[in-house]
Parts: structure tokens; sequence; C-alpha cells
């Protein structure tokens, strides 16, 4: 499942956004600080922001997430028009920038642009690495058209590595994404679901192009 964090004060606006995107997990955060936070400490695919928000503005968060390397894909949501405006948030490192008020059907496209740039989704329900396809809507792999059962943790730890090929995930992040950071599991988990998941895809000899990158995390290789 692809995972959103919106942060948007406005709590009608917010509310109309998580229902018309409940193809994806949002996560609805009305608070700049929090926001801020959340944006820094939890493992998102997109972030959605709006520039005018209670204790921390927008831009500020921006700023904050991209001086910390966090590369997540952003798309601001402000009222400010201004040519100044739009150059001020394109600086700061946002990806894509909507005007209020705008129609809910623009925002979903350009959500979805910007997660297919950033390799985060192939089309609207699924991703494929190699021969193998995975539907988020169905929440099902497949494998030359053959069903695999690959479900729960262990699809959610195949789409997040298909996600990311090429990058090295550390176990932490993996653990927050997956797990989440206030999670009572304990870190060793990773493994396990890594071992079960690693098992699926050597029977169908993909298991080499995942990676154990010792003492950090995982690498799949990127295709």
């Amino acid at each position: 499942m692809i995972k959103v964090l919106l942060i948007e004060d406005d709590k009608k606006l917010s509310a109309s956004i998580v229902e018309y995107l409940k193809a994806f997990a949002l996560t609805p955060i009305f608070d700049g600080e929090e926001g801020a936070f959340e944006a820094l400490n939890a493992v998102y695919d997109a972030i959605i922001l709006d520039w005018m928000l209670p204790n921390k503005s927008g831009i500020e968060i921006l700023e904050r997430v991209r001086k910390q390397q966090v590369t997540t894909p952003i798309l601001m949501l402000t009222a400010k028009d201004g040519i100044e405006d739009k150059m001020q948030g394109f600086d700061f490192g946002a990806d894509d920038y909507l005007i209020k008020p705008f129609y809910l059907e623009e925002l979903a496209m350009r959500l979805k642009i910007l997660l297919k740039r950033s390799g985060r989704m192939l089309d609207e329900y699924s991703l494929v690495y190699k021969n193998l396809v995975i539907n988020f809507k169905k929440q099902t792999v497949t494998f030359q058209d053959k069903m695999l059962d690959i479900q729960g943790k262990e699809l959610a730890l195949l789409i997040y590595l298909v996600q990311n090929q090429g990058t090295i995930l550390p176990k932490e992040q993996i653990f927050d994404r997956i797990w989440g950071f206030e999670s009572e599991t304990i870190l060793s988990v990773v493994e396990v679901y890594m071992s079960k998941l690693r098992k699926k895809l050597k029977a169908i000899g993909i298991d080499k192009e995942l990676q154990t990158i010792r003492n950090v995390g995982y690498l799949l290789k990127k295709i």
C-alpha cells in the first residue's frame, strides 16, 4: 500500500482528500510541528503539504526535511499564487505545487505523477520487478501469471524493496516503514521476515537480486 502523509489544518478539506484518495493509505496531520516530526521520523512514499499551518509553516517543514536529506516527493498546497511564492517553494525542495482551490481529480493526478516519477508506483494499482507483478488493489503478487503466496508483512516488505530498488535500506528504516516506530515489536523481526521473503523469491530465481549489507540493511538490485 502506498503511504502518504497529509499535512493540512483545514479538517474539512483534509477529510475530503482522505476520502478521495482512499486507494492510498493517508495519514492526516493538522499541525505544523507534529507534521514536521512525522515527516522526519516515519517513512512515506509522498507528502502533501499545506503552506499555512499552525505552529510551523509548510515552507519551514519543507526546508527542514530537505536539510535532513529526506527525499520523499512533496506536493505543496497553498493559496499563494504569486510566481515568487512558487519559486520559493521549488527552491526549498518542493516537487510540485497546487493552488487552492483545486479539484481533487487534479490533486490525485499530480500525486500519481510524482509517485511514478520517483519509481514508487508503475500505474494506479501495480508495481513490476522483472517478471514479478504486485497489485496494490488486490494485494497480490504474480510471477509469469502464477500467483505467489506473499501476503501481509511479507508483501509490504516486498513492495518497499521494489519501490526503493538500487537503494540501501537500513534495518531501522525498514522497521519504521513496515511496523511503525511506535511498535513494541523488536528490530530483529526485520531479519525474520526478510528470510521468509528471500525463500519465496529463491523459488522463482530472484533471491540473488536481494543483497544483505552486513551491519547495515538490505539492497534490492535495480533493474
